[in-house]
């Protein structure tokens, strides 16, 4: 079967045997949905529809959203809810304690967090970041840190109060390549976003720094390489590459499903172009193996992570 130049429609198209998931339903995935259910928490794992919820919820991996549930940007490849006037709420101040409650309940070692865009919000929701991070360091003082972080609408003095909260990764996605910006992403800009990642690292030389993108969007390989190049121009530490998945109709249609193959000639690539990790795979997402890239020796960990988003 062709898996390429799929209908720009995306009507009819069949997943390839290799994006096949088993249905979620283990007792450590049950354990991790009642905790997020009870401390009111949002995950992007069930928002964007994640493939992987199986999976990292059995692990006592979830990837929360925090800020709420509505975004204030238009991203074409996102299922998050579109933030309007009417249904735009307040930062929670308790929500950063919730998050560091859930972080100490399941024991975690590498916790992630993530969160809509908040452009209606004076500081971007920087603040909210720094507290969360703050909340975590209070109920779990073991616990690395890794924020997933929008492009705070390129401003500096923001990232630096996210920054100097004090995490072991900052994350800041490109998603796609720069000819695919306006139909991707149309609120973003790529350079904004290397100058989002550019900075963190100037603020903070020891801290990783950490971007990805999905493919299977229409992008070229030659596009993905300089594109890596670009990353590790800014001082990128890791990056993830995932094909992209049409979370509901609404959404851009997938136009091709890259392969495993070719998701091992990017990883392959990557490690030669100097990223100290990369990940990628058809089901690899942004806080995917999130707790490996922290710890000298993987498998000294058996804790899993939490994502806290995205």
């Amino acid at each position: 079967m062709n898996y390429k130049n799929l209908p720009k429609n995306g009507k009819n198209i069949v997943k390839p045997p290799w994006l096949k998931v088993k249905a979620p339903g283990s007792p450590e995935y049950l354990q991790t949905k009642s905790t997020v259910k009870h401390l009111n928490l949002v995950t992007v794992c069930e928002e964007a529809h994640c493939p992987n919820i199986g999976e990292c919820w059995s692990h006592h991996t979830a990837t929360f959203m925090i800020m709420g549930e509505n975004c204030t940007r238009r991203c074409h490849f996102c299922s998050v809810k579109d933030g309007t006037v009417e249904n735009l709420e307040p930062l929670d101040p308790l929500e950063p304690h919730r998050v560091g409650l859930a972080v100490s309940r399941l024991s975690l070692k590498h916790a992630v967090v993530t969160s809509v865009d908040r452009d209606d919000v004076h500081d971007n929701g920087a603040s909210h970041f720094a507290q969360t991070v703050r909340a975590i360091r209070a109920h779990a003082p073991d616990c690395k840190v890794e924020l997933l972080i929008p492009d705070l609408r390129g401003n500096e003095k923001d990232l630096k109060t996210i920054v100097s909260a004090g995490i072991e990764v900052l994350n800041h996605n490109v998603e796609t390549v720069p000819r695919l910006y306006k139909k991707v992403r149309p609120g973003a800009g790529y350079i904004r976003s290397l100058s989002i990642l550019r900075w963190a690292k100037e603020t903070n030389p020891n801290m990783m720094t950490k971007s990805g993108i999905m493919v299977g969007l229409g992008e070229k390989k030659e596009e993905v390489f300089a594109l890596m190049d670009d990353l590790r121009a800014v001082g990128v530490d890791i990056m993830t590459i995932g094909q992209y998945l049409r979370p509901t109709a609404k959404q851009l249609p997938v136009r091709d499903f890259i392969t495993p193959e070719e998701f091992k000639e990017y990883e392959t690539v990557g490690k030669e172009k100097g990223f100290k990790f990369i990940e990628s795979g058809p089901l690899v997402r942004s806080s995917y193996h999130a707790w490996k890239h922290t710890v000298e020796k993987p498998h000294d960990s058996q804790k899993s992570s939490l994502a806290i988003a995205g």
